[in-house]
């Protein structure tokens, strides 16, 4: 009877611990549902098409590589402050890297990061080995323990100058940079495979552009694809820069959509652009910008940063010409068409944003606005952002200025 109830114990205690074991896993994965919306609606949605990349966004878990006061926003497509003036780049940016790469299961890839880890973490289920380049000492520290803790066994992770690669470890089938230097680094040039490719934001500060480079027969074949907003290089690379903004001349760059240098229907120097298209029905020239959207909540939008020191400007002009139609409200009363400039400090983190806006009522004409803008003292950064802002309808945009004042 003794040995009966021991064995019943035995097997209750036992299905118990499973059951603990199952539910503390679940709490574990309680981001799941988050993370396969981040795919549908920031990935798929996007254009990203290679299976094999979608799978494996579905499973690393972004929100560890975040700040824990910023786990909450982790599977929303925006960069998020991981310290040290560094950002962990959106989830979009990160699926369009790895696609436009080419994974394939034997590569092996040198990454320079900033020191997240994040984007080391989703080519480790895609190559067989991840060489990662930290350029920030302690995120680097930060990134090395939560990668052994998460057994990504296939990454190996060293803390330094990401522009000399590793030498010891090329030559590499792919590169990919996710800091932003002026040109291409000669060393990864060199430790590039023949036939293999690397991926840069190449540009200025504010100004960059992702470029796909192919190794033939020694020399680089280059292809320029989108605009992107990447955080440079940190001290003495960035300092040599040639071209370094003014934040006492603070101004936008394209700001009559007109340019569009390799003929993609998109404007150059604008970025992570959502469901925005180049249209001859223009105020002034012969383009503007055409946002539609017919999903509410679904982002239609351009952003662009610039330098700006609000201790010597305090104050902006911000002009521009617009038209809409068929304007409601998104998901909430709040998604509507507008601009929003959000001001960033020193450190580059978020201390103000103003709107002009929201834009409930049709416009079915052109017709120019201007507004005067106080700049918070503290600003040294800022991100505009225009367009329905997930409201549905058409908007059109033209002639969009920004002048300081005296």
């Amino acid at each position: 009877m003794y040995r009966t109830d021991a064995l019943i114990c035995l097997i209750t205690l036992t299905t118990l611990l499973a059951t603990d074991q199952s539910l503390l896993a679940q709490g574990r994965d309680r981001y799941s549902a988050d993370r396969e919306r981040m795919v549908e609606e920031f990935i798929v949605a996007e254009g990203v098409e290679n299976p094999r990349v979608i799978d494996v966004m579905r499973t690393v878990p972004r929100h560890l590589f975040v700040k824990p006061e910023h786990r909450r926003l982790a599977y929303f497509d925006q960069a998020l402050d991981i310290g040290f003036k560094q950002t962990i780049s959106p989830p979009f940016i990160v699926a369009y890297m790895t696609e436009t790469l080419d994974p394939q299961p034997e590569d092996k890839v040198l990454e320079i990061g900033t020191g997240s880890g994040y984007q080391a973490a989703v080519l480790s289920g895609l190559v067989d080995q991840v060489y990662t380049i930290e350029i920030v000492e302690p995120l680097g520290e930060r990134t090395q323990r939560l990668l052994k803790r998460l057994e990504y066994d296939n990454v190996h992770c060293r803390i330094g100058d990401g522009y000399q690669g590793w030498p010891e470890h090329a030559p590499f089938d792919k590169i990919i940079v996710t800091c932003s230097p002026e040109d291409v680094p000669q060393p990864l040039i060199e430790q590039l495979k023949e036939g293999g490719r690397m991926i840069v934001p190449l540009g200025e500060r504010y100004q960059q552009v992702f470029h796909l480079f192919e190794k033939v027969d020694g020399e680089l074949k280059q292809t320029e694809l989108i605009p992107t907003l990447f955080v440079p290089m940190t001290g003495q690379m960035e300092e040599l820069r040639k071209v370094k903004p003014d934040p006492l001349h603070p101004s936008l760059a394209n700001t009559g959509f007109e340019l569009d240098s390799n003929s993609d229907g998109l404007a150059d120097s604008w970025h992570y652009q959502r469901r925005s298209s180049l249209s001859e029905d223009a105020f002034r020239g012969e383009k503007a910008l055409r946002f539609e959207n017919n999903e509410p909540g679904r982002m239609a939008h351009i952003l662009q940063g610039l330098a700006i020191d609000g201790s010597q400007v305090p104050r902006v002009n911000l002009s521009w010409a617009m038209k809409s139609a068929n304007i409601r409200p998104g998901q909430s009363t709040r998604e509507l068409p507008g601009i929003t400039i959000y001001y960033f400090d020193s450190k580059r983190i978020p201390i103000d944003r103003v709107t002009m806006g929201p834009w409930l009522a049709d416009q079915a004409e052109w017709k120019q606005f201007t507004r005067a803008i106080e700049v918070p003292r503290q600003a040294r950064e800022a991100i505009l952002q225009v367009g329905l802002n997930g409201a549905t309808g058409v908007l059109y945009l033209d002639e969009l200025e920004l002048t300081p004042l005296k």
